[in-house]
Order: C-alpha cells, then sequence, then structure tokens
C-alpha cells in the first residue's frame, strides 16, 4: 500500500498544484481580456457585467496571491532559508499586480455605457501590463519554488486547501 500512497502524493504535489492554478488564472485573464475585447468592440458583455467580471478575477487573484504571502511562504522560508531573497521578489511582485488590480477596478467600475477608443486604450494598457507582470511573475515562481513545493509534506494543506491552491471548481 505504500506504493499507493506515495503515487497519490505525488498527484496531488502542491508544486504540481500550484501550476494548475497558474494555468487557470491565465486562463481566466484571457476570459477577461477578450471580454473587455467584445465590450470596446460594441459586442458581449453590458459594462454592469462586464465589471463583475473583472472582480470576480482580481478577487480569485488576489486570494491566490494573499494566500502564498501568509501561508506558502513562510513555510517555505522555515523550511528553506535559502529562498527568502526568491520569496521576497514574489511578494514585491505581488503588491505590483495588486496596484495593477486596482488601477483596472477603478477603470471598469467608471467604464461609460457607451464604449469610448480613450477609456478602451487605457483598459487594454492595464490589461497588457497585468499579463505581462502576471507571466513573468508565473515563470519565475514556477522556477524557483515548483520542485521545493513538491517535496514538502504539509498535511493540513492536503486536509483542507489552502487558498493559493484553490480554483473557483474548489470553491463549489
Amino acid at each position: 500500500m505504500a506504493g499507493s500512497s506515495e503515487a497519490r502524493s505525488r498527484l496531488t504535489a502542491f508544486g504540481n498544484q500550484l501550476i494548475e492554478v497558474h494555468v487557470w488564472l491565465r486562463e481566466q485573464l484571457e476570459d477577461l481580456r477578450d471580454d473587455v475585447d467584445d465590450y470596446f468592440d460594441g459586442k458581449g458583455l453590458p459594462s454592469r457585467d462586464l465589471r463583475a467580471h473583472c472582480l470576480s478575477f482580481c478577487s480569485a487573484l488576489t486570494r491566490h496571491h494573499t494566500g502564498e504571502d501568509r501561508g506558502a511562504f513562510p513555510v517555505i522560508a522555515d523550511e528553506h532559508p535559502e529562498l527568502r531573497k526568491v520569496i521576497s521578489e514574489l511578494k514585491t511582485d505581488h503588491n505590483r499586480i495588486d496596484w495593477i488590480l486596482g488601477n483596472l477596478e477603478k477603470l471598469l467600475g467608471n467604464l461609460p455605457e457607451t464604449p469610448d477608443p480613450a477609456t478602451a486604450a487605457n483598459v487594454r494598457a492595464e490589461l497588457e501590463g497585468l499579463s505581462a507582470i502576471m507571466e513573468t511573475h508565473f515563470i519565475y515562481e514556477e522556477k524557483k519554488l515548483i520542485s521545493v513545493l513538491n517535496s514538502m509534506n504539509v498535511p493540513g494543506w492536503r486536509e483542507d486547501k489552502p487558498d493559493f491552491l484553490l480554483t473557483e471548481d474548489d470553491d463549489e
């Protein structure tokens, strides 16, 4: 039976789960970008629904990063002090992403009922910035932390999945 338990542990390795969450967040951002493009092209969601979609995405990304900052990163820093600089850099990225999310939420919170080119340019610029920093952040985080997370055994994380490993499907 030990072989079965080891196989299940490998299948549910925390680093692999983190990659799955990153893939899901990338997909959610792409969906938001598509909805923004549709809105500014005069088709798609009404402005209030677009704002709701943005808030949902922003909340999921914030929950993920807050979960890392408060849950995963302290555990990793304790067990792997050599990664403290990496964790500090990742937290700095989280702050930058939060700032962009705040800008995006403000822009989408003030959307005109009729799309206009100036607002479209501003929203798309924020989304481009968010996409760029998210992608570099995720790649760096995966490069530096996946093997460490996969080697960790934190029973509490298996019993009650922490926020940094949750997707929308987990909320249901």
